[in-house]
């Protein structure tokens, strides 16, 4: 029998986020959605602020590491707040 991981709509907790190799622990806030217009499922959400990743460039291509998995995300703008945003396209990392 084979267990396959699917999508969740939400998930609030720990993370690692990998940057060149680096993981860097944080707490994210995520959610995701299946988007029938390009057959994918999205996924987005906010790297908490005061974290190891306030030094990372803006734009980056990293990796999210949750216990439920792992995905390809970019880190895109910072809020008002100073929290990063972080998106994924395809299974999520929750």
């Amino acid at each position: 029998m084979t267990l396959t991981h699917e999508p969740q709509e939400a998930y609030d907790g720990p993370a690692m986020v990998l940057v060149d190799g680096t993981a860097h622990p944080v707490t994210v806030h995520l959610r995701g959605a299946f988007q029938p217009l390009d057959g994918h499922f999205h996924w987005y959400g906010r790297v908490a602020v005061g974290t190891p990743v306030d030094a990372v460039r803006s734009g980056s291509d990293v990796t999210l590491r949750t216990e439920a998995g792992e995905a390809a995300a970019k880190l895109s703008d910072k809020d008002p707040w100073g929290r990063f945003r972080i998106t994924g396209t395809g299974t999520p990392p929750f």
